[in-house]
């Protein structure tokens, strides 16, 4: 008995022990990571971001957009960032993705200056950052040490919200992720800026579910804006703003076009048929734009911080790549 009893403390004492290292080698995203060993990095990134953003502004919304696509597809770990005949980077989903050479010219600069301190994977989150403030939404701290993954591959791109998903399976693929209905509303008000493809509405505005009529939940008033934008023939490639209103600023104009009817996406739109997306969509539309313009800015950060930990490699785990389109 007491030789089972030494055996038992000893076992739970080498559990302990290695539940120790586990934490000590996985270890937690901080502020300041690189303070000590790249204390410019972050100006760096910064200074990359607004020069790209001074000659397009349209960057803004597509290195926002990367870092969402990067951290529902196996954690915020520059795996999207991958170029390869069937990596990440190459699936129907990422075709539009953009913003790849603004991280390519941060990384270039930091290599420069540090070499292999700073991942890519902490490039994204940064740059994702700057390019809200860029458009006059809020700044955050970002807390940095991510580390980059060694796996890229298009098929697990399917985890990915689609345009095309209803609430449930919104829901479903947030949940999955750690995040929840507050979250999925207040992220998905990130296409307050920025445009999609008229190839992704399309069936919406003339034969939306076989019927061979338009989505009915489309005002009519913007149906027929829409319409024009993007006719039945041709056109597929043609830009369409997913804020109507004021498409390169951050702002809440986007809640109060899905309120209204007015959601270019029908993922977007289906956000006012669920009772609880609803309400969160009601509180950051709402009727005055300053209050509520403060809450989302608020929310925003926050709803960001969390995506940005999704499945982070730190530690010893993954590697700090030389380049961040290839794999050491």
């Amino acid at each position: 008995m007491a030789f089972n009893m030494v055996s038992l403390n000893y076992s739970v004492i080498t559990l302990l022990f290695l539940a120790y290292l586990i934490v000590i080698d996985g270890q937690a995203l901080q502020k300041g990571f690189y303070s000590n060993t790249c204390p410019k990095a972050e100006d760096i990134v910064r200074s990359a971001v607004q020069e790209a953003f001074n000659n397009d502004p349209t960057i803004a919304p597509g290195l926002l957009r990367l870092h969402f696509h990067d951290c529902f597809v196996q954690g915020c770990d520059a795996s999207v960032l991958i170029s390869g005949s069937s990596s990440e980077r190459t699936a129907f989903a990422n075709a539009g993705l953009r913003g790849f050479e603004v991280i390519d010219d941060a990384k270039s600069q930091l290599e420069s200056a540090c070499p292999g301190v700073v991942s890519c994977a902490d490039i994204v989150a940064l740059a994702a950052r700057d390019a809200v403030g860029a458009t006059g939404g809020p700044s955050w701290s970002v807390e940095l040490g991510r580390r980059d993954g060694t796996v890229s591959s298009a098929s697990d791109v399917r985890t990915l919200p689609a345009p095309t998903d209803s609430v449930d399976i919104q829901r479903q693929k947030f949940s999955d992720k750690g995040l929840s209905d507050h979250d999925l509303v207040t992220l998905v008000g990130a296409h307050t800026i920025g445009t999609t493809a008229c190839q992704f509405i399309k069936y919406r505005l003339f034969n939306f579910t076989a019927t061979g009529n338009p989505d009915p939940s489309i005002s009519s008033s913007f149906l027929s804006k829409l319409q024009t934008m993007c006719p039945q023939s041709g056109g597929s490639s043609d830009r369409v703003a997913l804020d109507k209103d004021t498409e390169s600023k951050f702002d809440v104009s986007y809640f109060k076009n899905v309120r209204d009817g007015n959601g270019v996406l029908e993922s977007d739109q289906r956000l006012w048929s669920d009772s609880n997306t609803k309400s969160i969509v009601q509180n950051y539309a709402g009727n005055v734009r300053g209050l509520l313009g403060l809450r989302f800015n608020l929310d925003f950060p926050k709803a960001m911080a969390k995506m940005g930990a999704i499945g982070v490699k730190t530690g010893s785990f993954g590697e700090i790549r030389s380049v961040c389109s290839q794999f050491n």
